[in-house]
């Protein structure tokens, strides 16, 4: 019976999601990175803040098996191709797990593709599947063809709605 009671308790935070309940699972961290990136480049401080948790979970090391870096997961590639665009000079994969230049330049991807695509759902799928499939599908009158990245826009769009609720003040959000 406790058991029980202990699994329905469970179930009910998480559809509900008290902002005390919602700050253990989704902690925010970077905020002042993360409020300054998004107001230098007109994005929702909470749409930044949940493609961060969706991508690394707000690990600034962290890496993953396609080789992408850091707290917004670039891969150095794109990484490069940002900081020659942007001005920067002497690009290093190292600078990927720098929390400042890391959301820097996922910030500035980010809004890269809002303005594409004027969507938010199609630019997260186009951050998460990448520029070449959404554009080809598009072409082809497709939704997102997969699985996977149907399943990242539907994770950051709800992220989102957390972020705001929960941590609205400390983004800079009001209302």
């Amino acid at each position: 019976m406790v058991v029980a009671a202990a699994a329905g308790a469970f179930v009910w935070l998480q559809r509900t999601e008290p902002p005390w309940w919602a700050r253990l699972w989704y902690p925010l961290r970077y905020a002042e990175i993360v409020r300054g990136h998004a107001a230098h480049y007109r994005l929702n401080p909470a749409l930044l803040a949940a493609v961060i948790e969706s991508e690394s979970k707000f690990d600034a090391t962290a890496r993953s098996s396609a080789g992408a870096v850091g707290l917004m997961q670039l891969t150095p590639t794109t990484a490069e191709g940002i900081a020659q665009y942007t001005g920067g000079h002497g690009f290093r994969v190292s600078d990927l797990t720098n929390p400042e230049i890391n959301v820097r330049y996922g910030a500035w991807y980010l809004r890269h593709l809002l303005d594409k695509y004027h969507d938010e759902r199609t630019a997260l799928a186009a951050y998460n599947a990448g520029q070449q499939n959404v554009d080809r599908w598009l072409q082809a009158h497709e939704a997102i063809q997969f699985p996977e990245t149907r399943a990242y826009v539907d994770r950051v769009e709800r992220l989102k709605s957390i972020y705001r609720r929960t941590y609205g003040p400390q983004l800079g959000l009001t209302g």
